[in-house]
């Protein structure tokens, strides 16, 4: 079956439209005029403001004047992750998608449903002649997925609409009211080289599933870098080690899948034995959870110099040492992750380090909490820290007018409650909002799996389901 043939057509047909379009964060210049360019097609008040972001105007529909206006507001850019043995330029291709029973995946890279679905979703109103709406400020920010530039340079006074929808969240039966904020925490630090005095040995994790940093935060998945790092922790026990080279992870917002080290080291048969066995214990760790996953340890060559023993293992007690995952849980919402942080890129080449980090927090201190602890650690480890891209979550109001509409036409649609929650993706409703105080928010979506990862799917019943939900509300939006 043809995407081009799903129901609903309109949303597949825009989605496919716009997954032809190269859109990687920070470099979304073809998608803006792609945006841009569909905006004036259809003769609609089209803006492209001083960052990128899009904003289309559609007036109201007849018998529709005198409701709130709407902003409809979802991303441009997407999470460029492939598996390392597909050839792919996310830059000059567009998505290659298929659909597999009630799925649309990609054919070994992120789909871009996150948040190309959301996109779609606008574009397809922005098009309609026959579904009912107020006036409506399309908005279409960039970057969100790697420092939401878009959302930070969006100025007041631009939108003036009183209510905003954010089509971006991966649970079609859930109503998000609120997310956390997030801040980048970057560990950099430039070593002499030496030729290396021992053997050289690779070390070489992968196969893992990856996912979103904030929403998978939570379900124990194994991040490649940590796993990497417990490897020469325990080399360490036995051997002096001299590191060669760190290749692991990616984006800060998706938990690495990859991760090889090339080192040196005195008595290579002696080390491997030793992280061999940390190897059977981590295999039978992740044995239920990560199916995928190998561990391969071997014998190498190498012409490239290596890092000192003493800076070497600095190096590897800090990787040790940093904290990942889940950090605090919420003591006010149930089952709600508060703070986390995601080793994300770890980067050692020619004597430079690099190490990314993105710590998120419902809560501000605690944010800062989650960066200090990594700072300390780092610092301890005599190298550099820097924080940026800090950006505030979004605090939820459960009893807002639009949230309780949602609620209600939820409950007659589909004959069941909603789960109205908070989250741990960074949204920017919360950037938004500093602007637009008196805005009511809320984000609702689609069902979408394996988001950032080339495992990314979107289900295309609950597409379905979501468009339907979407019409109802804007036909329902309460009188100014």
């Amino acid at each position: 079956m043809e995407l081009s043939n799903i129901e609903p057509q309109i949303i597949w047909k825009n989605f496919s439209k716009l997954n032809a379009v190269p859109r990687p964060s920070k470099k979304e210049e073809k998608v803006i005029a792609f945006i841009k360019e569909f905006g004036e097609n259809l003769g609609l008040e089209t803006t492209v403001d001083e960052v990128g972001n899009v904003i289309i105007k559609k007036p109201a529909t007849s018998g529709m004047e005198n409701r709130k206006s709407v902003v409809l507001q979802s991303h441009l850019d997407m999470v460029c992750q492939k598996n390392s043995d597909v050839n792919f330029d996310f830059e000059t291709e567009g998505i290659k998608m298929e659909i597999d029973g009630d799925w649309v995946k990609a054919k070994g890279t992120t789909l871009g449903a996150d948040n190309g679905l959301g996109v779609a979703t606008i574009m397809s109103i922005l098009e309609s002649s026959d579904i009912p709406h107020p006036d409506l400020e399309a908005l279409f920010t960039i970057d969100e997925e790697t420092g939401m530039t878009g959302a930070l340079g969006l100025k007041p006074g631009q939108l003036t609409g009183q209510i905003l929808l954010n089509l971006d969240t991966e649970e079609d039966d859930e109503i998000d009211i609120g997310c956390a904020g997030g801040i980048d925490v970057t560990i950099t630090q430039n070593y002499e080289t030496e030729a290396p005095n021992g053997q050289i040995v690779r070390l070489e994790v992968k196969g893992l599933q990856g996912g979103h940093s904030g929403m998978d935060i939570h379900k124990g998945f194994g991040n490649a870098n940590i796993i990497l790092g417990r490897l020469l922790y325990k080399g360490l026990e036995k051997e002096n080690i001299q590191l060669i080279s760190i290749d692991g992870g990616g984006l800060r917002n998706a938990i690495p899948r990859e991760a090889v080290a090339i080192v040196s080291v005195r008595n290579a048969q002696e080390f491997i034995l030793e992280v061999t066995d940390l190897k059977k214990e981590i295999l039978d760790e992740f044995a239920t959870i990560e199916t995928g996953i190998q561990i391969n340890i071997e014998n190498t060559t190498s012409s490239e110099k290596a890092l000192s023993e003493a800076d070497s293992k600095k190096i590897i007690l800090a990787l040790k040492s940093l904290h990942n995952g889940v950090y605090r849980m919420s003591p006010d919402v149930k089952d709600l992750v508060e703070s986390s942080n995601n080793v994300a890129r770890v980067e050692l080449k020619g004597g430079a380090l690099r190490i990314l980090n993105l710590s998120r927090s419902s809560v501000e201190f605690s944010k800062y909490s989650v960066a200090e602890q990594l700072k300390s650690v780092a610092e301890l480890a005599e190298m550099n820290v820097e924080f940026s891209g800090s950006y505030p979550g979004w605090k939820p109001k459960p009893g807002s007018e639009i949230v309780q509409l949602m609620e209600k036409i939820y409950v007659e649609k589909f004959s069941e409650k909603p789960h109205v929650v908070a989250c741990h993706a960074g949204l920017e409703c919360g950037i938004i909002g500093a602007n637009y105080p008196e805005m009511e928010m809320v984000s609702f979506g689609p069902t979408i799996r394996g988001a950032h990862s080339p495992d990314e799917r979107a289900n295309i019943p609950s597409a379905q389901k979501f468009w339907a939900f979407t019409k109802d509300i804007l036909a329902n939006i309460p009188l100014k």
